[in-house]
């Protein structure tokens, strides 16, 4: 029976970044997805690398801002390994800030005069709304997450990681009270070292409970014939607009307590569509091209839910809520930091399991 050192959970972005990293490390992976690899919350997102956000939590903005920095490099890797192109646009985010609200990276403010010159489709009154605050420019990135997803696929298999897709894990297996291994709907799978990265469905798994579960978001893209009507990523009081180099604009999105229903809203894409058009008054013309929904997987405070479990061998890396695309590298590298024995270069304190179990 063939075995493994480290079995990953979860196809998406986070799972298969880490199965690289751990790959990376010498450790034989299996990565086990209960439907298509990058196909739930990785395929949903917008890929805003949105680590200028306003963020409360000290830790986590940590968390954002060392992810940052990592990505660039993460992204040639992929790249480079995959032989495909992910669209890392690095033009920068002009956002709304309310009054009070601070961005966490480096910023300067942009007034109307500006914006005509470096994003002239852009409506600075509709953009400001009346509401008092400031408009600024920020240098976060974007980033294709389903090029994202696909190009991880394809350099996890070039580096020899296994994929099982299309079965459910179901429970940790084990063995003189440490894991050993997964067992699936259709069979077991043996490793010593197992990491659940299953997103909104990461608390399915026995026997131990973790209350993370789905927020749903809505979105849709659009498509431009003028691949120059927008430059930067938009965010708004209430949409974010995240444009494509291939003419595509990516608009969302909600957060929704809906379970798992993915069923998308019609009246609901309208206002997400309208809300962009009163930002960019040329996309109310732009014929839809998609709309979907997604569940992002979110713990109770909103937190990731990173670290060791009761049960040795036995690791979360999930939970991840709106940040996942940007959090995988930083992911990747500290839970493979932790599992190998090294001490993370970020602290996990506030993101460990434990807080739940």
């Amino acid at each position: 029976m063939k075995t493994w050192d480290a079995i990953v959970i979860g196809g998406g972005i986070i799972g298969l970044s880490l199965a690289r990293e751990l790959n990376k490390h010498g450790l034989r992976v299996l990565v086990v997805e209960r439907g298509e690899c990058g196909r739930e919350a990785s395929h949903a997102a917008a890929g805003m690398l949105a680590y200028g956000d306003p963020e409360p939590h000290p830790q986590l903005r940590a968390l954002k801002l060392a992810s940052a920095i990592l990505y660039p490099e993460f992204v040639h890797e992929v790249q480079d390994e995959s032989g495909m192109r992910v669209d890392f646009r690095r033009e920068g985010t002009i956002s709304f800030f309310c009054d009070g609200e601070e961005p966490t990276c480096s910023c300067r403010e942009v007034h109307a005069q500006e914006i005509a010159k470096i994003e002239p489709g852009l409506s600075y009154v509709a953009m400001s709304g009346g509401q008092p605050g400031r408009v600024l420019l920020t240098p976060e990135e974007s980033v294709d997450n389903r090029a994202l997803a696909t190009a991880l696929l394809k350099a996890a298999k070039h580096r020899g990681i296994d994929v099982s897709s299309g079965i459910t894990a179901t429970e940790i297996l084990r063995e003189n009270g440490n894991a050993a291994g997964v067992r699936t709907d259709r069979t077991d799978f043996r490793a010593p070292i197992v990491v659940n990265c299953g997103g909104a469905w990461t608390g399915k798994i026995a026997p131990l409970d973790f209350p993370i579960g789905p927020r749903k978001g809505q979105s849709l893209a659009v498509i431009s014939p003028n691949r120059q009507l927008l430059r930067h990523t938009i965010r708004g009081h209430d949409v974010y607009i995240v444009p494509r180099s291939d003419g595509r604009i990516i608009i969302g999105a909600t957060v929704e307590d809906a379970g798992y229903d993915k069923q998308v809203v019609a009246d609901t894409i309208q206002r997400l569509h309208q809300s962009a058009a009163n930002l960019v008054p040329e996309i109310g013309q732009l014929r839809m091209y998609e709309a979907w929904a997604g569940l992002r997987p979110a713990a109770p405070d909103a937190l990731p839910v990173l670290g060791a479990t009761l049960l040795p061998g036995y690791f979360l890396a999930t939970g991840h809520f709106r940040n996942g695309i940007l959090l995988a590298p930083i992911t990747a590298r500290v839970m493979t930091q932790l599992i190998c024995g090294m001490p993370p270069e970020c602290d996990l304190a506030p993101f460990l399991p434990q807080r739940f179990e």
